[in-house]
């Protein structure tokens, strides 16, 4: 029994009990499940909408006006001309309701749009939303097929711009100087 509380002691205080409810969904290959959700932008970004037409990039974060989520956002804000680089779009996207990410996403004078989910639907179908009812910082890349070509799921949100850019580049999407 005193084994079970240590077990139990150990886990709740790695955190683990709390960063996911289990194992991704989705794996590198797959198709990225269908989705439509509405941007800070006032946009709606579709998954049929980018398939055959651009590779993607959706980098989920937790709870918007948190000091991790701000951080990640303003680094993706920062290198944006290096993601910019490649034939991309990008986002972030949280459970959040449109209005909170809006502002946010105004707070911070963001060049992209942050998508909501706030239903948790695809957050769900990823496997990224956790027992505390908000996402992992993971960051999912999809191919112009519209399969995941990567899962991020060790985020550092203080130069996640950065890493997304170089990640993109190992990736092997096109640039716009590519022909």
């Amino acid at each position: 029994m005193k084994k079970l509380f240590s077990l139990i002691v150990a886990v709740f205080l790695t955190g683990d009990a709390f960063t996911s409810v289990a194992q991704a969904e989705v794996s590198v290959g797959d198709p990225m499940p269908d989705f439509q959700l509405v941007g800070s932008d006032g946009k709606t970004y579709s998954s049929k909408m980018m398939m055959g037409e651009t590779a993607y990039v959706i980098a989920w974060f937790p709870k918007a006006f948190t000091g991790g989520c701000t951080k990640e956002c303003k680094s993706m804000r920062e290198f944006g001309e290096a993601i910019r680089n490649y034939k991309v779009k990008y986002f972030t996207a949280s459970v959040d309701p449109i209005e909170k990410n809006k502002n946010f996403a105004a707070s911070l004078e963001l060049d992209y749009p942050i998508l909501s989910d706030p239903k948790k639907v695809l957050a769900g179908k990823l496997g990224c939303l956790n027992v505390r009812g908000v996402t992992n910082r993971w960051t999912y890349y999809v191919g112009e097929d519209g399969r995941i070509l990567h899962i991020d799921q060790s985020v550092k949100a203080s130069n996640h711009g950065e890493d997304i850019a170089k990640k993109l580049g190992e990736l092997g999407v096109d640039t716009h100087s590519d022909k």
